[in-house]
């Protein structure tokens, strides 16, 4: 069964940062290229950032640009998300996804991943 796992959301202060974590089990994250998504309450799930399977080529939404830093380690089956210098605007539900059309990635569109984990909290609130 394939199965995506976030962790590591959390309520943090603004400057704070977080480290974020999407386990896969049932199958192997190697030859995957990946994405995480966040949606808030009363807006449109948007792309964060996604990473080829590779590991050679990132992409990052303009607003997080400078302060998240995506990453993958195959050997423990994990892609993660550093969030450094967070922002109350950040605060959202976080997703890791699959994409569906190669080993490249982009993050224009939800529609183009699929096998959704369940989602962490961020919260971002003095």
């Amino acid at each position: 069964q394939v199965q995506l796992v976030e962790s590591g959301g959390d309520l943090v202060q603004p400057g704070g940062s977080l480290r974020l974590s999407c386990a896969a089990s049932g199958f192997s994250l190697r030859y995957r290229s990946i994405g995480w998504f966040r949606q808030a309450p009363g807006k449109e799930r948007e792309g964060v950032s996604c990473i080829s399977s590779s590991g050679g080529s990132t992409y990052y939404a303009d607003s997080v640009k400078g302060r998240f830093t995506i990453s993958r380690d195959n050997a423990k089956n994990t892609v993660s998300l550093q969030m450094n210098s967070l922002k109350p605007e950040d605060t959202a539900l976080y997703y890791c996804a699959l994409y569906r059309y190669g080993t490249s990635c982009y993050i224009r569109s939800w529609k183009e991943y699929d096998s959704w984990g369940q989602g962490t909290q961020v919260t971002v609130s003095s």
